[in-house]
């Protein structure tokens, strides 16, 4: 695992070339801290970072050189078979100098051309640089597991695995992007393929782009289909999804370094571990995480997975460590990002960095198999959508105003209710899963920044993917919908982010590309079987998990939200709200949200989220853009518009 940054040079000399690579480096010196190499022509300018995984030599450093000298390769990312594209290459007569798949990722592309991304089995960020055709080469993983973010002002381009590794650049411009700033509100994070800033975006996943004098192509080399529903019976695809996680995990252990478990005692970090278990000589090391609230705490589960299989436990509890660290932990963020389960990803990431270098995990499991409790509250809300008339559902609409009115959390779900079964599938979906009371947000936001988002609603991420997927079964829209927006842009990002913080590779087997195409052609109702989600891997699990396992209520990686809002980061809270609130005040009416953060310390916890958020975009503001103002900027200005 590493980072890689580059950006094609603009005239500038040699040394502030190497100055500026080297700034770049420096700021994702957590992504790969045992080695970095810097290389530039004329045109472009490429650094690497690295994280040693496979061949610990220094053959495969980087940026790497074809043999001809022709292509130079910055990479970050595993390609799970490279063992066997190695062999196939070395048949045809190629031969390496090293053991690494970076060596074998630049030869396939000196061979195939983008074509050898359809060989690859992996999660991945590549930069090659054709130095005889002056063309860039940029791609990224089908499922977008590894960033890849661009910046492009006019002709000036730039790439890298953080923003952050973009700042250093003197063209860099920090100017916020307004319908990115509405959907990380209302989402908790930006949605591929935008960023928060107004000239960056990322590579969308599954996706290709080539540079070439200025001008830029873009490809998509892959997308999930829905379209094709299996026909075997329900113990033949039980048999099936064993076999494809065991190879999954199988390829997923090959490591030059210490190698272990995320372990939660959930279905699929168990099924993930048992299959470990069953294919490692020696026993298993396995990391969780554990809270003092009961409410929160599933270690119990994690250890009775432990004793299970016998694997080498070590267990870490989230106390105080919130008011020490939340805000060194969210730096981790480029972007705004706040999705609370970040907190405890960096403590079970710091604890398995001390133990191993390499972490499987169960992440893809719910999307495949539709495990979150949403899938079967929005099941229930299309039912009902399907089953009233025209007329009724839209009567529903003034009793959810009134019910909107109302304090407690029934109240709440009722509005939610009444207004999703008054909109059309892809629109009740994003109501359901919003984060932010839509009712709520025209109360807060400033005139300027009103104006700048006129005509556009942050539903659209929702329902354009909703729309794209090719079948009718809702079901396989919505599971769609998640691998387009909440996968890459919240659940990838975060494991990413917090387990690159501490210098550790998480690998997923359930997200092995050939796992999700699987999973895609399973019939709806062996995922969502009633209430009973993810069916059909619970299935395939029986007599390998126990049944309290496989039947226990789900909580995943949840946090007591807003407790810590009234407790450990209330003097984080009071210090970034309840003061000017720089980055706020900008966009939002202040003090009304000051008044809703005094209500929650006097028990309203209706707007938990809400004032969760605003907490996680202050504490961006002050950290990213604060210390880039030399002078004071309007809204206006800082989202690139003009002034009245």
């Amino acid at each position: 695992m590493c980072g890689l940054a580059g950006f094609v040079r603009f005239g500038e000399p040699a040394e502030q070339t190497k100055a500026l690579l080297a700034s770049m480096g420096e700021a994702m010196l957590h992504r790969g801290p045992d080695a970095g190499g810097l290389w530039w022509d004329d045109q472009m300018a490429l650094v690497h970072r690295r994280l040693s995984i496979l061949d610990l030599s220094t053959a495969g450093s980087q940026p790497m050189h074809s043999p001809c000298g022709r292509y130079v390769m910055v990479f970050n990312g595993e390609i799970y078979n490279f063992q066997t594209l190695r062999d196939e290459l070395i048949a045809a007569g190629e031969a390496f100098v090293s053991h690494t798949d970076s060596e074998v990722l630049l030869r396939l592309y000196m061979l195939h051309g983008p074509a050898c991304l359809q060989q690859l089995n992996g999660m991945f960020a590549i930069a090659i640089w054709d130095t005889q055709q002056q063309k860039l080469f940029l791609a990224r993983d089908r499922l977008g597991k590894k960033p890849l973010y661009l910046y492009q002002d006019g002709n000036d381009f730039a790439f890298g695995s953080e923003l952050k590794a973009l700042m250093p650049l003197p063209f860099f411009k920090r100017e916020l992007n307004p319908q990115a700033l509405q959907d990380f509100f209302f989402y908790q994070y930006v949605p591929d393929p935008k960023s928060i800033f107004k000239y960056a975006r990322k590579l969308k996943p599954g996706h290709y782009l080539e540079w070439q004098q200025g001008q830029i192509s873009e490809h998509c080399y892959w997308d999930l289909s829905f379209a094709s529903t299996s026909a075997a019976s329900e113990e033949e695809l039980s048999h099936q999804l064993r076999e494809l996680l065991d190879d999954a995990v199988k390829i997923r252990m090959i490591s030059d370094v210490p190698l272990g478990a995320f372990l939660s005692g959930g279905v699929d970090s168990s099924a993930v571990v048992a299959s470990m278990a069953k294919q490692s000589s020696q026993p298993v090391t396995t990391c969780a995480i554990g809270f003092d609230s009961k409410k929160f705490d599933e270690v119990q589960y994690a250890k009775q997975i432990a004793q299970q299989f016998g694997t080498d436990h070590h267990e870490f509890t989230v106390r105080a460590n919130v008011t020490d660290s939340f805000l060194s932990i969210s730096r981790y963020f480029d972007e705004p990002f706040a999705d609370p389960s970040f907190v405890p990803t960096y403590f079970v990431a710091e604890l398995a960095r001390k133990q191993v270098t390499v972490a499987l995990a169960g992440d893809g499991g719910d999307e495949n198999f539709a495990g979150y409790s949403k899938y079967a509250l929005d099941q229930t809300e299309q039912q009902l959508r399907q089953k009233l008339p025209a007329w009724l559902r839209q009567a529903a609409k003034p009793l959810a105003a009134l019910a909107a009115k109302l304090p407690g959390t029934p109240a709440r779900k009722a509005h939610t209710l009444l207004r999703t079964l008054s909109l059309n599938p892809g629109q009740g979906f994003f109501l359901t899963n919003a984060f932010f009371n839509p009712l709520l947000w025209p109360q807060l936001i400033k005139p300027e920044l009103a104006r700048e988002l006129a005509g556009y609603d942050s539903a659209t991420v929702t329902t354009d993917a909703y729309q794209a997927a090719d079948t009718e079964d809702h079901l396989g829209r919505v599971l769609y919908t998640d691998f387009k927006t909440y996968l890459p842009g919240d659940i990838l990002v975060k494991v990413d982010r917090m387990t690159m913080a501490n210098s550790l590779e998480a690998r997923a087997p359930l997200l092995d590309y050939r796992l999700v195409e699987f999973a895609a052609t399973v019939p709806s109702r062996l995922k969502l079987h009633g209430r009973d989600k993810k069916y059909l891997l619970k299935q395939s699990q029986q007599g390998i998990l126990s049944h309290d396992i496989l039947y226990r209520k789900k909580m995943g990686f949840s946090v007591p939200l807003a407790e810590w809002l009234c407790r450990e980061l209330k003097p984080i809270g009071d210090a970034l709200l309840l003061a000017k609130a720089p980055g706020l005040a900008q966009f939002f009416v202040l003090p009304k949200v000051q008044q809703l953060w005094q209500q929650h310390q006097a028990g309203d916890h209706r707007y938990t989220q809400e004032l969760w958020t605003f907490l996680v975009f202050e504490a961006w503001w002050q950290h990213y853009m604060e210390p880039a103002q030399s002078a004071p900027v309007s809204a206006e200005q800082r989202l690139g518009g003009s002034a009245a």
